[in-house]
């Protein structure tokens, strides 16, 4: 949770759960120890509060007496019997005790657990939402993929984790906006454009060689029909002039990449601005299209689509060059315009205006960043592909290049995921066209088992997605698993109407003191670190931690379903039990809307 200081903790109306309370009153002891010269006076001091791994030992410890022992020039176990002297009463702590070298464990009234049940039934979904933030503006861009084909299973990771994460950090009191950046200019358009001519070409019967680092799936020919049916053969060349002046394709013994440039050159001769337009417009918009179709249909929405032909046109592009040279951090070499990076800590200088006059990419990256600050944001979160780690460094020296604090800048690295099927790795390429898309991901394992298993590791960690596991209907399962709690407390309030009875909160309410099975106060204690979780895993970009919880809650409400009959004849007991179970379907629900994965009724 938050770590409040000493004098300035969260406001009672901001406090959410039992956590935050007992920092409230930590925090006040320390500031009375302050004001009794205990404590320096002038220092602030964040408050340290932490489960415990056993009951035995308290619901929570704090190590703060050992932390402060030494500018109190105190014993840490006298320091902690003067902290727990000036901790205000409360209701929901029981006792305090002091243990091994200074920890201060604390021991919770039952009336602290049952609360967690009243909790939960009246905030509903807004159960767990947390404050903290206090509103800070942020912006979260996330998956951003090129518009260069449709979005595959490494795409989808991203998706997963960004959309979870944004949610996530909402529910933590963050403003969050989503967005989407794409790149919608520079080469690689160009060569999907010139890819889509050539498959157009070849339609029209012209057979022109394909380059081999081109983009060669199925959809290509898809976009070329399209162009075909909307213009006819109007762009139609023979072969002979097609190839006419063009570098040796890798068959003839030439280079790749020089090919591909030639052929980028020839198009932009041949079909001029118009012509040329009208290919790259039309992949383009399909491609980018069918990406927002598949991104709905996958749970994954942005609230702004940012586009860089957009960015540049505006002059944000040159307005960034602008400030990086009022500031002193460029410089002419061959013709080109360098940034200084290297003197920011980046590994070397980047150009940012080539040698012809034309931007890089990376004056665009940079132009980007200054852009969300300037829309006002107070941090700029990139949720990138590991393959970008080369942009922390470089995006951190433009922050100070520009004069602005790179720690508003902060990127995450999403490790790559890996299919497997019956054991064995999945191949796949995107140039090639033999990739998995996310579609086809979707339509095989479900939209929730692909959200859920995407997240269910850290973002740091290599991810293998078993879709055999994914598709599988048992408790080894996780989401089916977790779906199934979920499910099997609805069947429970469903069998209660059979019964021709119903479900009186009020009298649960009344009896919950009744609660008093091992399985009872386990599962109370699970629900009550919900808006713990919600605060570790905004605070570490971490979804999985609410991935791994949800299993944990899951795992209680198994076993407290096994072991007890929750519609009792005893209507007091009942009551209670199934305000308990309620409690619980209201945060299994919760949490797996924040992963984006559904909360069925029945399974």
């Amino acid at each position: 949770m938050p770590t409040p200081k000493a004098g300035s903790g969260p406001h009672r109306e901001e406090i959410h759960s039992v956590k935050e309370h007992l920092e409230e009153l930590l925090a006040q002891s320390l500031l009375h120890l302050q004001r009794d010269g205990v404590l320096p006076a002038e220092s602030e001091i964040a408050i340290q509060l932490e489960r415990t791994r056993s009951p035995e030992h308290g619901e929570f410890a704090s190590n703060l007496a050992m932390v402060l022992a030494k500018p109190a020039g105190m014993a840490p176990k006298d320091l902690a019997q003067l902290i727990i002297d000036r901790i205000p009463k409360s209701r929901q702590v029981e006792r305090m005790e002091i243990a091994g070298p200074g920890f201060i464990n604390f021991y919770l009234q039952f009336c602290a657990l049952t609360g967690i049940i009243k909790d939960a039934m009246r905030q509903k979904e807004d159960y767990g939402q947390l404050l903290i933030a206090g509103r800070k503006k942020v912006t979260l861009e996330y998956v951003s993929a090129n518009p260069t084909g449709p979005l595959h299973v490494g795409h989808g990771r991203g998706a997963a984790y960004g959309a979870s994460l944004a949610s996530i950090l909402a529910a933590a009191g963050y403003e969050v906006q989503r967005e989407y950046y794409v790149n919608d200019n520079g080469r690689q358009m160009d060569i999907l454009a010139v890819c889509v001519w050539l498959r157009y070409l070849e339609l029209c019967g012209e057979s022109v060689g394909f380059p081999d680092n081109g983009y060669r799936g199925e959809y290509i020919y898809d976009i070329a029909r399209i162009v075909r049916v909307d213009h006819g053969d109007k762009w139609r060349f023979g072969r002979i002039v097609v190839e006419d002046g063009l570098p040796p394709s890798p068959e003839q013994g030439g280079e790749g990449e020089s090919y591909l440039d030639g052929l980028i050159k020839k198009a932009r001769e041949l079909l001029g601005d118009d012509g040329y337009r009208v290919f790259f417009d039309t992949a383009l918009n399909n491609i980018l299209d069918d990406i927002k179709a598949d991104l709905a249909d996958f749970g994954v929405h942005f609230d702004k689509w940012f586009s860089e032909r957009e960015l540049e046109e505006s002059g944000a592009v040159q307005h960034a060059i602008d400030r990086l040279h009022e500031n002193g951090w460029l410089y002419v070499k061959d013709g080109a315009t360098w940034f200084k990076a290297s003197e920011l800590g980046d590994e070397k200088d980047r150009v940012v205006v080539r040698e012809n006059g034309r931007t890089t990419y990376f004056a665009s990256d940079i132009a980007y960043f200054l852009n969300k600050l300037e829309r006002g944001y107070g941090r700029a979160i990139y949720a990138f592909g590991a393959d970008h780690h080369g942009y922390v460094a470089r995006l951190r020296a433009a922050a100070q290049g520009l004069g602005e604090d790179p720690d508003r800048l902060e990127i995450l690295l999403i490790q790559f995921a890996v299919l497997f099927r019956f054991g064995e790795k999945v191949q796949m390429s995107t140039r090639s066209g033999q990739f998995i898309t996310l579609r086809e991901l979707r339509e095989e394992v479900s939209t929730d088992a692909a959200r859920f298993f995407y997240v269910m590791r850290s973002h740091e960690q290599h991810l293998d997605f078993d879709l055999d596991l994914a598709k599988s209907r048992s408790n080894e399962n996780p989401v089916y698993y977790i779906q199934y709690a979920h499910a099997r407390i609805c069947s429970v309030f469903r069998n209660l109407e059979q019964m021709d009875e119903r479900h009186n909160e009020a009298i649960g309410e009344a009896a919950l003191d009744l609660l008093t099975e091992d399985h009872e106060i386990q599962l109370m204690r699970t629900i009550s670190r919900f808006p713990e979780t919600i605060y570790s895993a905004a605070r570490l970009r971490a979804p999985h931690l609410m991935a791994h919880y949800l299993h944990s809650l899951a795992t209680d409400l198994h076993s407290y379903y096994n072991a007890h009959q929750f519609l009792v004849d005893e209507e007091n007991l009942r009551n209670a039990r199934l305000n308990l179970v309620h409690a619980t379907r209201i945060v299994l629900k919760k949490g797996l809307g924040l992963l984006g994965v559904s909360a069925p009724e029945e399974m």
